[in-house]
């Protein structure tokens, strides 16, 4: 039966305004940083440690975030990550300006970026399920990833690397200037975006917050669903990280690309990333999430195969584009899962428990790829990804009995009001 698609809301409205704003500023951030590492080093390994650099905190701060989030208003949140990370765009302008910036400094920065994303990150995930219904959940996040992907590719992208082949100062200045919108457009989400833990409604006495290290942890261990579902998901992620890390050198050193045209190529996947956020919803309701899952998962990885099997420009960014596609869809039904199967109250520690290891594993990952490109720089694709589609083809069936997130139950849910 199909069920009738209701209205999302105001609130998810101001979300997605909010959220696109400072995902304006993570797309300036994502193409600048490594065009400006190029610049900085032609060492492969140095390169590939910008996304490590990127990812380490959530293996540091993901679980203290959780907490952190699980104790205090969403909204607030969001506005002091953004605050925060919008000072550290202003440094990096001012390192850049005096001609002080180095890798070391750009390694930093990057790191501080990755530091409060844990924070913003975790809230924007744990605001949903306080306003929209279970079942407009794979909706929702469908909405906020495509808000997401026109204003960090398709905006972000080409603006960021045609600025930076004239002038680095002024991406660099936009980048400080969307952060601290998004950090004011956050102030003025609604109530319910600051989390029913605000009011404590299962009556749970308040533990100390350094007691509370183990929750997100115990919570995804005695859920088989939500174990399997994380260790998977762990090595997917490790050995993507090693396939991309130096994809910004395979394209613009390998296949002739000028840096000027690299944000048009990141458009490729773009493309793929928002015609699946526009579908995943829709496929879920007519072939199941399980299914859905397992399908645009192998799909993805045995694209990035294609993109080191064939090392020529339009055959890597087709495999780009189908790749990127497959991921989003990936991303939003698991999202979707979680934000069903666990209670409003541990969001927060089971979302940094998840980030934690899926997230803090990354940089190893990112690492291998940099050791694999010394070698040839078609090696992470093929290796890497190739491992990553055996990993999905031998998880295919318990992928593909997944359930619709409606049909889940937590502890504590409660139908929002738009």
């Amino acid at each position: 039966m199909v069920r009738t698609r209701q209205p999302l809301g105001r609130a998810l409205r101001n979300v997605v305004a909010a959220n696109a704003s400072s995902s304006l500023g993570d797309g300036i951030a994502r193409v600048a940083a490594p065009l400006l590492a190029v610049r900085l080093t032609d060492d492969p390994l140095l390169v590939s440690g910008i996304a490590a650099v990127a990812l380490l905190p959530w293996l540091i701060f993901a679980i203290p975030a959780g907490i952190l989030l699980d104790r205090i208003d969403r909204r607030r949140a969001m506005t002091f990550a953004n605050g925060v990370r919008s000072l550290v765009a202003v440094l990096l302008l001012v390192l850049f300006a005096t001609d002080a910036l180095t890798i070391w400094w750009l390694y930093l920065v990057v790191f501080v970026y990755g530091a409060f994303e844990t924070v913003y990150d975790g809230a924007l995930r744990a605001v949903l399920p306080s306003i929209v219904a279970r079942p407009d959940l794979p909706r929702a996040n469908s909405r906020v990833e495509a808000g997401e992907i026109v204003v960090q590719q398709f905006l972000s992208g080409p603006l960021t690397s045609a600025l930076f082949a004239v002038s680095v100062v002024v991406p660099l200045g936009i980048n400080a200037l969307t952060y601290a919108i998004a950090g004011v457009l956050a102030v003025f989400l609604p109530v319910a975006a600051a989390g029913s833990h605000r009011t404590n409604p299962t009556g749970e006495p308040h533990v100390a917050w350094y007691r509370q290290f183990s929750d997100g942890f115990r919570y995804l261990m005695g859920d088989p669903m939500l174990r399997n579902l994380w260790m998977i998901s762990v090595v997917i992620g490790l050995l993507f990280s090693a396939a991309t890390a130096t994809m910004v050198l395979y394209v613009l050193n390998r296949l002739g690309l000028p840096e000027a045209w690299y944000g048009g190529f990141i458009l490729a996947g773009a493309i793929g990333s928002l015609g699946a956020a526009t579908i995943a919803d829709r496929l879920k309701e007519r072939y199941r999430a399980g299914p859905v899952m397992a399908v645009a998962q192998t799909v993805a990885l045995a694209a990035l195969v294609l993109m080191g099997a064939v090392p020529v420009l339009g055959v890597v960014a087709v495999g780009y584009l189908v790749s990127a596609g497959g991921t989003t869809v990936w991303n939003i039904l698991v999202m979707s899962l979680r934000q069903a199967a666990i209670p409003g109250r541990l969001l927060g520690r089971v979302h940094g428990t998840w980030r934690t290891l899926l997230w803090g594993t990354m940089p190893l990952g990112a690492l291998l790829g940099g050791l694999l490109g010394r070698i040839d720089l078609r090696a992470p694709f093929l290796i890497a990804g190739g491992a990553a589609t055996l990993v999905t083809l031998a998880s295919f069936r318990f992928l593909s009995r997944l359930p619709n997130p409606e049909e889940l139950d937590d502890a504590d849910a409660a139908l929002p009001t738009h």
